[in-house]
């Protein structure tokens, strides 16, 4: 079985994200391969959609490595963020599906119990998965794909230094959900940017050498839900 290129791209992303693969370090075809348990060829292909998306750039006499995004293209992605988040919140107001809507509902309702309750890890997973869920809703192939990766880059270069109240944040998600039930796009879009903002505030610039969690265990690709 070939495995598809999009799973060893996701498996790299996570690992650059995470800090496994550090700033400037690089990345060969034969020691990833090995390392995810995959042939060189969808090694290759991973890396220049990694390129394409900015978290891999081509070095001469050295090949691929995990690239080092300065402190303004990181402001930028911030900025960036801050403009298409509540722009996606407005278009998930006009397109969202049922099947979409009944998701929100739920992580919302399972976000605001474990934030009253404690559990930070789920909380950050259910935090993930609504605002996935929501750029999903907006409609847009090309705004969903640019959302994604403007949260895997701004997880990769800043850490949260003052989290929001998680019983605030819910209430936030839950005011954003409303919106879009009604269909009201300019409700949803002013509660996303204020979302958005406070969320901004709350980050701090990592530097290099200092992501927390790393995993340094070598493991293969993700082989659950692949087609035979």
């Amino acid at each position: 079985m070939r495995i598809p290129a999009h799973s060893v791209c996701t498996a790299i992303r996570d690992d650059i994200v995470s800090g496994v693969h550090e700033r400037g370090s690089r990345l060969t075809e034969e020691l990833l391969a090995r390392r995810y348990g995959v042939s060189r060829v969808p090694v290759r292909e991973a890396l220049r959609t990694l390129e394409a998306e900015g978290f891999v750039v081509t070095r001469r006499h050295a090949g691929a490595c995990v690239a080092e995004p300065t402190e303004q293209e990181g402001a930028d992605l911030l900025d960036m963020r801050m403009l298409l988040e509540p722009l996606g919140a407005a278009k998930a107001a006009q397109r969202r599906s049922e099947a979409h809507l009944k998701v929100l509902r739920g992580l919302v309702r399972l976000g605001q119990e474990r934030a009253r309750t404690g559990g930070s890890e789920d909380l950050r997973s259910l935090g993930g998965w609504f605002h996935e869920t929501l750029a999903q809703a907006c409609g847009s192939p090309a705004l969903t794909s640019t959302l994604a990766q403007l949260r895997h880059k701004i997880a990769w270069m800043y850490t949260v230094e003052a989290p929001l109240s998680p019983v605030e944040s819910w209430a936030e998600h839950g005011g954003i959900v409303d919106a879009v039930a009604r269909g009201d796009g300019e409700r949803a879009r002013a509660v996303m940017a204020v979302h958005t903002e406070r969320a901004t505030a709350a980050r701090r610039l990592r530097l290099p050498g200092s992501v927390s969690g790393v995993r340094t265990s070598q493991h293969a690709v993700n082989m659950s839900g692949l087609r035979h």
